[in-house]
Parts: C-alpha cells; sequence; structure tokens
C-alpha cells in the first residue's frame, strides 16, 4: 500500500509522517494480497482557523484502487487522536466488506452445491 501524506494548516514534522504511515501500515491486515495496488491519501491538519474555539485537528484518509473507495473524516483536539480515530473508522470499513464479500461467496458455494445434489431450491417448502 502506498501512503500519501499532506498536512494543511500545520507543518508535516517527522513524527507526524511516522505516526500515520504506522497507523496506515496496520489496515493492511484487512486488505487482501493486491495490497500494493492501493493508494491511501491521508491530510491532517488544523481544520479551520476560525468558527470554533481552540485548536481543532482533523485527519481525513482516503483508499483507492483494486475495487475498493473508501473515505473517513474524524476531527478532534488532539491530532494524534483524530488520526487514531480515523484509522479505527476505516478499520471497521474494511472489516465490514470483507465479511460482506465472504458471506456472498458462501452464500453462492451454497447455491452451486444444491445444484450439483440436483435439489430443486426454488421450490417452496411445505
Amino acid at each position: 500500500m502506498k501512503i500519501n501524506i499532506k498536512a494543511t494548516g500545520i507543518e508535516l514534522t517527522p513524527a507526524i509522517s511516522s505516526y500515520v504511515n504506522k497507523k496506515i501500515s496496520s489496515l493492511a491486515k484487512y486488505l487482501e494480497k493486491n495490497a500494493g495496488a492501493i493508494v491511501a491519501q491521508v491530510e491532517v491538519g488544523k481544520s479551520t482557523r476560525h468558527h470554533k474555539s481552540g485548536e481543532v485537528f482533523k485527519a481525513e484518509v482516503h483508499l483507492l484502487g483494486a475495487g475498493l473507495d473508501l473515505y473517513a473524516v474524524s476531527e478532534q483536539s488532539d491530532l494524534y487522536a483524530a488520526i487514531d480515530l480515523v484509522k479505527d473508522e476505516v478499520a471497521e470499513s474494511l472489516a465490514q466488506l470483507k465479511d460482506k464479500h465472504e458471506t456472498l461467496s458462501r452464500k453462492g458455494a451454497r447455491i452451486v452445491k444444491n445444484m450439483m445434489k440436483g435439489l430443486n431450491f426454488f421450490k417452496r417448502k411445505p
């Protein structure tokens, strides 16, 4: 997985960059074997200079490639907390997609198995 990091309104320090790389790289366990084709576009920074009191940091992640298009945003008073929350949100979405794919595969396999047995699965049972 390729990770592109962009900072808006703040300086992208090596500490922030390594933290983002560590957190986003941990999402690879939810991806299939073709994770190399996936690009993670990460944007961290201040969400606005006004309208909200105090420091408000935002972290956005957009995963693209290999039939995948996921987007998540998190706003927190701490930048690292925002990165953690957005990572958790993306991980949950990836886990749901993986479960959905496995469920559909099993359902299709069950239909094929019943067809091979010669059962008429379209008939209603009394």
